[in-house]
């Protein structure tokens, strides 16, 4: 859960730094989104992690799942990490992947899906996360026999690995809600609640 200060102190960075390790990157970012993501003005502070999180994002953009099979993926982590930010920043993608509001609002519950395959999507992706990467031979046939083949175990992995580096770094600097996402903020579920 994302504390209420934050641990880490490193300034949040913009295209405009005086060191180009930091501006060059960030200056590309906001040339791409037309905006500079608070996350990614934190990442930055370690080029290398910014540098993977964008390769493995990028990656994991091209894997082989549907828009929405990617939003259900990463909004499942973001919300067993707790992570506010990206929940509410993969909402915003979940709708503009046109996933259906009700998907979305289950997804942000923790509740079943009302759609079986994408249910079968979100529970095998938690069950990676509980697991550690170690599921049962039937937890994995019934992902298989939903209709999704065995690289896309391998898709939830490079999420798991992106969504680690974005979530973490969120909950180190408590790093606030850009003002685009604001309408899809989200609130973590206590420690004692199901994630």
């Amino acid at each position: 859960m994302a504390q209420s200060q934050p641990l880490l102190t490193l300034p949040a960075r913009d295209e405009h730094d005086e060191d180009p390790n930091y501006a060059a990157p960030l200056r590309d970012i906001k040339g791409m989104f037309g905006m500079l993501p608070n996350m990614l003005a934190r990442m930055v502070n370690l080029p290398g992690l910014l540098s993977t999180y964008l390769a493995g994002y990028n990656a994991f953009r091209g894997s082989g799942l549907g828009p929405v099979e990617q939003e259900v993926v990463l909004l499942t982590i973001s919300r067993f990490n707790r992570c506010t930010y990206c929940v509410a920043a993969h909402s915003i993608g979940a709708d503009m992947a046109k996933a259906p509001a009700e998907l979305v609002e289950a997804l942000r519950a923790g509740a079943t899906l009302p759609d079986a395959r994408l249910d079968a999507l979100a529970v095998f992706t938690t069950v990676m996360l509980e697991r550690r990467g170690e599921p049962s031979r039937d937890e994995l046939a019934t992902f298989l026999a939903a209709g999704f083949a065995e690289p896309d175990v391998l898709a939830i992995v490079l999420a798991i690995a992106v969504k680690t580096i974005s979530n973490y770094t969120n909950h180190l600097f408590s790093t606030p809600i850009d003002a685009v996402f604001a309408h899809r903020s989200w609130d973590a579920p206590g420690d004692d609640e199901p994630r």
